[in-house]
């Protein structure tokens, strides 16, 4: 039976219990994405403004609501690599939940408050992240994002190629959209390469390829993230 005595207890688990397993769920995000060779990696807790960031983690106001993660250069963009990259987040919090029941089966954690609302949250998390829904800014749960890949329906992996192109006639560097349509002329190619990473970034999965005469390449791209 829930008492008042027990209020504080509950508030000290949720605070501290609350961000820990949105941190491993992140985490989990994020290994996989780091197996399949992504850089500029970054795990976000809370939300709100920023108020400490170290290394890839950065924490903000509310750091016990919410949390996601982002990473650049994906290497491995299919099919398989993107289910294990959405599918990590709930799986780490399975297996921690799992690790805490056999801690405390084995005696080596004292059932509690704690232990108690780790593993409640963590089933939670599991839950929802593997309900199959779009959310109402439109974004897919990971669920919904496996079960579309499961099905064969790639197209939500499916990238837009932004372009920057070398103008040689008129000495300029061209900004083309994912029609291949000219949106911006810049003098220098650092500007234009900014440009293309600011409207990629914005519509994920998206990648930015240069075009220098009849070479091309990849220089960036932006895969979906999981939340």
């Amino acid at each position: 039976m829930f008492g008042i005595n027990d209020i504080p207890k509950f508030l000290l688990a949720f605070f501290l219990v609350l961000p820990l397993i949105s941190i491993l769920h992140e985490a989990g995000h994020v290994f996989f994405a780091w197996l399949m060779g992504a850089k500029n990696i970054r795990v976000v807790v809370g939300s709100g403004k920023p108020v400490f960031n170290k290394g890839i983690i950065e924490i903000r106001q509310y750091y016990f609501w919410y949390g996601f993660c982002t990473f650049e250069n994906i290497e491995r963009k299919e099919k398989l690599a993107n289910i294990l990259i959405f599918l990590g987040g709930a799986l780490f919090n399975l297996l921690s939940t799992i690790a805490v029941i056999l801690l405390v089966e084995n005696k080596v954690l004292e059932t509690g408050m704690m232990t108690y609302q780790f593993t409640y949250f963590s089933m939670y998390y599991v839950f929802f992240a593997l309900l199959p829904m779009i959310y109402p800014g439109g974004s897919y749960s990971d669920g919904k994002m496996i079960l579309e890949l499961v099905k064969n329906k790639e197209e939500v992996i499916r990238e837009r190629t932004y372009r920057v192109q070398k103008d040689t006639d008129e000495d300029t560097w061209r900004f083309l959209n994912h029609k291949n349509e000219l949106v911006q002329t810049f003098q220098k190619e650092e500007d234009a390469v900014q440009k293309a990473r600011k409207i990629a970034q914005e519509h994920r999965p998206s990648r930015i390829v240069q075009i220098n005469g009849d070479e091309e390449k990849e220089i960036q791209n932006y895969p979906r993230i999981p939340l």
